[in-house]
């Protein structure tokens, strides 16, 4: 998913570059929404392995 992400984000900047405002802003909007969703995973993996590594402690 993040591979997608950096990949919208050239495309991207490619537009704007060359002034494709439109298409730009939509590969923009694509690659934020799937960073986010990237991110959000990321820390729900993390979450996990917390409270996983809380629950295999001996008391």
């Amino acid at each position: 998913m993040l591979k997608y992400a950096v990949i919208f984000l050239i495309i991207s900047l490619a537009a704007g570059a060359v002034g494709l405002t439109n298409v730009s802003s939509l590969a923009r909007t694509i690659s934020m929404v799937l960073f986010g969703l990237f991110f959000l995973g990321f820390l729900l993996l993390i979450g996990l392995a917390m409270m996983v590594d809380h629950a295999m402690q001996v008391p």
